[in-house]
């Protein structure tokens, strides 16, 4: 009988309630290693090599669609600075209403 938890079965590690270390870390050793512990293997003219590599699979935005992009970004700064301007203004009139300061 599997514990069923409320995505579907409970891996079986985690069945009866604890951990079963010992199998967690012999399932561990017997997997390849990747990621971080993968990484810290490799010798850094191969990481260069790696990052050369993926750094070519990128599709790069072309010099007209960069410079949209860049107008876009400075247009929506302005209007987003005139609009706190404006609610600021607005905000600061109505406290010198309320609390009669000048």
């Amino acid at each position: 009988m599997t514990a069923r938890g409320p995505l579907g079965p409970a891996p079986r590690m985690f069945q009866g309630g604890r951990i079963a270390a010992r199998a967690a870390r012999a399932g561990h050793e017997s997997q390849p290693r990747t990621g971080i512990e993968a990484m810290a293997k490799s010798n850094p003219f191969q990481f260069v090599q790696e990052v050369r590599n993926e750094a070519a699979k990128v599709t790069w935005p072309s010099r007209r669609e960069t410079l949209i992009t860049t107008g876009l970004v400075l247009a929506m700064v302005v209007v987003s600075s005139l609009f706190f301007l404006f609610t600021d203004t607005v905000i600061r009139w109505t406290l010198g209403l309320i609390l009669g300061a000048r």
